[in-house]
């Protein structure tokens, strides 16, 4: 059975159309990663937990922010790893100043057995969907597509 995470793409709307809400991962694997490294707020569905309320825990739990409103579901992505990925859109908007991420812990450098604590992300991002296909990692550009297919826009 492949993992299983769920997410939320937040989005606005804006003067050029929409922006998009990315989360950059912290850490030092990531700290020169840019283009290709940032992703929606997600993470793993507990045993038995609704989608919608994993991926509302899982936003808040990365940002600090609480969402409200009622997620619309976007659908479900397979990740390059077989991880799936269940999305959902909400419109609505954040101030990055508010975003305060949780920490957890990684091994590194790894095999190392040395354990240290990380953000779980280190910034947070407004992006156009064109600046955000390109920032987002490869297996969830599906989803910034299909907001724009269910917004009926196209990415420039």
């Amino acid at each position: 059975m492949p993992k299983r995470s769920a997410g939320v793409l937040l989005y606005r709307r804006s003067a050029h159309g929409v922006d998009v809400f990315l989360v950059h991962p912290g850490g030092p694997f990531w700290a020169r990663k840019d283009d290709g490294a940032w992703s929606i707020p997600k993470g793993e569905i507990g045993e038995g937990e609704d989608p919608k309320n994993a991926a509302k825990r899982e936003f808040a739990e990365e940002t600090g922010v609480a969402l409200t409103g009622e997620l619309t579901p976007l659908g479900v992505f397979k990740q390059p790893s077989g991880k799936l990925v269940a999305a959902f859109v909400l419109e609505g908007d954040i101030e990055l100043s508010c975003v305060q991420s949780n920490d957890c812990k990684i091994e590194w450098p790894p095999k190392s057995g040395r354990m240290i604590d990380i953000p779980e992300i280190d910034r947070a991002g407004w992006f156009t969907p064109q600046e955000a296909l390109e920032k987002i990692t490869k297996g969830q550009r599906p989803i910034i597509e299909a907001l724009l297919s269910k917004l009926k826009l196209s990415p420039e």
